[in-house]
Formats: C-alpha cells, structure tokens, sequence
C-alpha cells in the first residue's frame, strides 16, 4: 500500500507541475474558447489517460526487459536530466507569453486550413445542440477528435511522458496511472473552464522552477535508496 501512495503522490506532483502551462494546456484553453467545452475537456482527458497509460505500461515492461538495477539509474539519471532541462527552460525561455501565442497561431492557422471545424454563432446555442446528441456520439465528433489528436500527439515524446515511463518503472504503476491521470484532470479541467485569461496568467518560469526542483529531488531520492 505505501508503495501504491508513493507512486500516486510522485506521479501527482510531476503530472501538475510538468502540465500547467505546458502546450497542450494552453491548447485545452483556446480549444476551450473556441468549440464546446464539454467535448474539448473529453478529448483531452481521453488522449491524456490513454497517454498516461500506455508510458506506465511501458515503465513496467522496462524492468522485464533490462534488469531492474539498471532501470534505477536509468529513472535516477532522468530525472536529474529533466530537472537541470526544466531548470534551464525557467532562466532562458522568453516566457509563456511567447508559448502561448505559438500555440495559438498554429490553431489559427489550422482553423483557416480547415473552416469547416469552427461554426461561427452562438456558442450557448451550439453546446445545446451538443449536448442534444448520444452521449457515444459525441465521441466521433470532429472537435473531440481533434482535441484528442492536438493534446495526444503534443504529448508524445514530451518530458511528462518520459517522466512518467521513468516513475512506473520504478515506483508501482497502479499509483503512478491514478496520480497521473487525476493531475491530467485536474490541469486539463482549469485550463478549459479558466480559459486564455487564465492561461495567459500562469507564470510558466515559476512552475518551469517548481518543476525542476521537484525532478532535482526525486533524482536525489533516487540516488539515495541505490546507496542504501
């Protein structure tokens, strides 16, 4: 059980600390502006879950695959890795400002591409006829698959990822899924119902420092039970 808790509360800090202010929050945010909300948030916990849950399987498969002393420096070595990484992002960024309006011109110039995906009028109208839909429906609709495909594919490879494969093959994988997923649900939930205002808020040198630090001491953690 106390391995489970570690895990889960490993996994939770990591997930919110890596996700606010990362690209696909700031893309849950202006999707969150732009279609209905319902089905943005759907999309995006969903690409996020799966997401999660395949590195944890991948994490748990590492040690079955290399021997599980090397697994430990590996996940040791990463996250001093990802820590000096966010660390060095915190002092030499431009800031989330810049990220920010990155994200949003790739949406825009997707929209313009695509016009059909974004209906100009009411959008209190438009969540209506949404919500007027079977509930299975609404999964083949063409703003939660693109909500699934931006945050799915912005997330592949991203330092979370790694982060997470790193944890499951060290920690339980049961408590890295369930603190992973509820810390995507958490960030992914502020950023649709916060919206651009509160994206445009975030200090992302703070939680790009936060995060290091956080990655810097599970490195050190790491490090000590090899010692021991």
């Amino acid at each position: 059980m106390t391995s489970i808790v570690q895990g889960f509360s490993k996994s939770l800090a990591m997930t919110v600390l890596s996700e606010i202010g990362d690209k696909t929050f700031f893309a849950a945010a202006i999707l969150a502006m732009r279609h209905p909300r319902k089905l943005v948030l759907l999309g995006c916990l969903a690409a996020l879950i799966v997401m999660t849950i395949l590195s944890a399987v991948v994490g748990w498969a590492a040690p079955n695959l290399i021997s599980r002393k090397w697994t430990h420096h590996i996940t040791t070595l990463l996250f001093f890795g990802f820590g000096l990484w966010s660390l060095w992002d915190a002092f030499m960024e431009n800031g989330e400002a810049e990220e920010l309006a990155e994200v949003e011109a790739k949406l825009d110039a997707d929209w313009k591409a695509n016009p059909g995906t974004f209906k100009g009028g009411n959008k209190a109208d438009d969540d209506s006829k949404k919500e007027r839909r079977p509930f299975l429906a609404q999964f083949f609709s063409p703003i939660f698959l693109k909500a699934f495909s931006i945050t799915f594919f912005g997330e592949w490879g991203d330092k979370s990822q790694l982060a997470t494969i790193g944890l499951a093959a060290d920690e339980n994988p049961f408590g890295v899924v369930l603190g992973g997923i509820l810390g995507q649900a958490v960030c992914t939930t502020a950023a649709v119902l916060g919206g651009k205002s509160l994206a445009s808020q975030i200090s992302e040198k703070i939680v790009a420092l936060s995060g290091g630090v956080l990655f810097i001491v599970f490195g050190i953690q790491s490090l000590l039970s090899t010692e021991s």
